[in-house]
């Protein structure tokens, strides 16, 4: 095999033969005459170890004067080893140096969350914030699988965008050539326009919501996979939902065994998951959540801590249905036999991490739209384009918005969804 294909993540093919090395210095230690370096190369961890009377005085004073993020390009020649945690060590046979690093300002002990985030740039090189983004990297893959085997295009909804979807209160808003524009709260109305094109699509991408928010469930920045369905209803597209959710969990377990180990989670908690999830309606969700002294009446919000004791009490991802006309936006489809409630869901994840997918059938009647864009108090010149979709062709159809970082967190077990982005963005931080 050419020696430059090595990496530490198939070091198993490369048993007894003398590879090349190229990584940083994680950590190191001594013992006389042997140097223990363990090195990462992007792809993993793995110990080399250095012994005097192989190598010779110069390189192994070279090596002990390493310091942790040092980079180097070290030769060797790869054993098995039952005693190290990834199964496989390297003897080194020469070390070069590629760069000396600087004191690394993160050292290997505890730190506060506070500083880790200040250096985010360097946190994401240790083993657990690696592990987690290698997670978002295959959910991320997994949901792009799921959708287009499904028969789903990929459509890329605005960034930038002339009306709001969500209500005009979380909207970052912004000069656009003299007119208001503002940064997407979501791509769903475009998805809407390009679904009465292709029939099922999806975007994947960042979205913004200025909420003055500080809990551990919140991101000002956060990316969101938007599916829309033409001739899908309510019903079906629950089953959508939770057939990627499922899809999603089987290859997390499958592929990031490695990584779920470093994080320390629990996967019994993901291996006991089954198909379908419970279905609850809003206002039995309301007598529910009184029996755990909450006060709740109809037309409450269901906050951050009710979606903790929710989904503390669930073993299952479990959906809240049929929620109030007045508490929703005005896209979504009252439910015809109940006119009180719209024909939309949120999905709660279990062990406490709340709402991760929120969708609905969407209103298909011109005049039905139009009566709740001027419930909602918003300009109908600004959805002119929006309403032409019910003037041509006007047909039932449904979709859902699942939150990128909260599905990562979830399967990572992480307690704050800031870990799962590469670089967050809350209402305290822009950097790096």
């Amino acid at each position: 095999m050419n020696k430059n294909a090595f990496t530490i993540n198939n070091v198993a093919t490369y048993v007894g033969q003398t590879v090349e090395l190229k990584g940083w210095i994680f950590n190191l230690r001594s013992s006389g005459k042997i140097l223990f370096l363990i090195v990462r190369d992007g792809t993993g961890f793995m110990q080399c170890v250095v012994s005097k009377a192989e190598v010779g005085d110069e390189v192994f004073d070279l090596g002990k004067s390493l310091r942790q993020e040092s980079s180097v390009i070290i030769k060797g020649t790869i054993r098995a080893e039952s005693r190290s945690p990834l199964g496989f060590e390297m003897d080194v046979k020469s070390l070069e140096l590629v760069h000396l690093s600087d004191e690394f300002p993160i050292a290997l002990k505890e730190h506060g969350v506070g500083f880790l985030m200040e250096k985010r740039h360097l946190w994401i090189r240790s083993p657990k914030q690696n592990a987690l983004l290698r997670i978002r990297a295959v959910v991320e893959q997994g949901i792009r699988d799921f959708l287009n085997q499904q028969g789903f295009v990929l459509i890329d909804s605005p960034i930038l965008t002339g009306s709001a979807a969500e209500g005009s209160s979380t909207l970052f808003e912004l000069d656009y050539f003299g007119e208001k524009a503002y940064l997407s709260q979501t791509g769903q109305l475009y998805q809407e326009a390009a679904a009465m094109a292709f029939g099922k699509v999806y975007c994947f991408g960042p979205t913004f919501r200025a909420e003055k928010s500080k809990t551990r469930r919140h991101l000002t920045e956060f990316w969101m996979v938007e599916p829309e369905m033409a001739y899908v209803e309510y019903e079906e597209n629950l089953a959508i939902q939770e057939n990627l959710v499922y899809y999603l969990i089987q290859r997390v377990l499958k592929e990031c065994s490695k990584e779920l180990h470093t994080l320390e989670r629990d996967l019994s908690k993901l291996e006991s998951i089954q198909l379908p999830f419970p279905r609850v309606r809003y206002e039995a969700m309301l007598e529910f959540l009184n029996t755990h002294q909450r006060d709740k009446k109809w037309g409450d919000d269901i906050t951050g801590l009710d979606e903790t004791i929710i989904s503390s009490h669930y073993q299952q991802p479990v959906f809240i249905t049929h929620f109030p006309v007045e508490n929703t936006p005005f896209y979504m489809l009252p439910d015809t036999t109940d006119t009180r409630v719209v024909l939309a869901a949120d999905l709660m994840a279990p062990e406490g991490y709340g709402e991760i997918i929120g969708g609905s059938q969407r209103v298909h009647d011109m005049d039905q739209l139009l009566a709740r864009i001027h419930e909602a108090g918003l300009s109908e010149e600004t959805y002119e384009w929006y309403l032409d979709l019910r003037k041509y062709g006007s047909v039932p159809h449904s979709g859902f918005g699942m939150g990128l970082e909260r599905f990562v967190g979830w399967m990572a077990g992480i307690d704050h969804i800031r870990e799962a982005a590469p670089f967050p963005r809350t209402i305290e931080k822009i950097y790096p």
